[in-house]
């Protein structure tokens, strides 16, 4: 069986005590820490996703990092690559490296030049060029969106970087497929968790990929606090304001309480074969927050956690 990974993703800018508070995720024992990536979310929100694992890989020396999930549609590959190269050289074999389309905000598309409904052909067109240029081949290509002449990325990281896409629809799923190492959901249950997966390793067989070892993941939103009200508006609030969207359609998918709840919520996707989760966690304290999500890491380990069924 895969051993369980559960981290946290922030949607913060680091602050002066960001030392310290990875010290604390190492201690809490998570796995790894990382960030979401946006440009201009709805106007001005965002943080760009590969700075800031650079950031924290530079805090810490050991926890791995991981990007869930970076807008590669508004990305040069050829850029990109180079910036994942120069990370892996940095911190090798420390960073998972998610993509997404985006476009719940096509301003954001806008104002990087980008037509929004192009997305995913241009996310495709670059997974597959970064798959190439990430191992070090020399690649000429002539695409809707990229041409390339001989162009090659060095050093190769070692290991290689997985690339897993995120998304809830069967498209994300089905480029998992063809072009990922693996797939991420996010506002999923344990049986769509289930399906896509099964989706995914299907997509893989009829483009005739082996894939030795998959990294799905769910990412997942919650509220820590014995106070359920209250971590309920905590919640809600910081969700509200970042999606731009009311917070019930999301409420069902995040767990909110103590961590014996939120391990409780969570133990169902442990039963549908998922081993590696993103926490984003809210509390009265960043530190709190870590905190919790540690104890939620250890009663998932050590199946202290009764595991029911949920509904699609």
């Amino acid at each position: 069986m895969t051993e369980l990974r559960l981290g946290v993703l922030s949607a913060a800018t680091l602050s002066p005590r960001a030392r310290q508070r990875l010290e604390l995720a190492a201690d809490a024992g998570l796995d790894h820490v990382g960030s979401i990536d946006h440009v201009c979310f709805h106007g001005s929100q965002g943080v760009d996703g590969l700075i800031t694992a650079a950031l924290l890989a530079g805090a810490h020396p050991t926890l791995s990092l991981y990007i869930g999930v970076y807008l590669l549609p508004l990305r040069h590959p050829v850029a990109v690559a180079r910036q994942l190269a120069t990370l892996a050289a940095f911190a090798p074999g420390r960073l998972t490296f998610g993509v997404g389309i985006g476009g719940e905000d096509p301003h954001e598309f806008a104002s990087c030049g980008v037509d929004v409904t192009t997305r995913g052909r241009r996310t495709d067109e670059s997974l597959y060029l970064l798959r190439r240029l990430l191992a070090g081949e020399l690649v000429s290509f002539n695409g809707e969106f990229t041409g390339l002449d001989d162009t090659r990325i060095l050093p190769t990281p070692s290991p290689p970087i997985p690339l897993v896409v995120g998304g809830r629809s069967d498209a994300a799923a089905r480029r998992a497929g063809r072009l990922g190492d693996g797939w991420i959901g996010v506002f999923n249950s344990p049986a769509r968790y289930q399906a896509v997966v099964d989706l995914v390793e299907y997509e893989a067989a009829a483009a005739k990929r082996s894939v030795p070892e998959w990294r799905h993941a769910m990412e997942i939103w919650c509220s820590f606090g014995a106070d359920q009200e209250r971590a309920h508006r905590r919640l809600a609030v910081i969700m509200e304001r970042f999606y731009g969207l009311p917070f019930a359609p999301f409420e069902r998918y995040c767990p909110i309480g103590t961590p014996e709840r939120v391990a409780e919520a969570i133990a169902p996707y442990l039963e549908a074969g998922c081993r590696t989760f993103n926490l984003i966690p809210v509390a009265a304290s960043v530190e709190e927050a870590i905190t919790n999500a540690g104890r939620v890491r250890s009663l998932l380990a050590a199946g202290h956690t009764p595991i029911t069924s949920t509904g699609t």
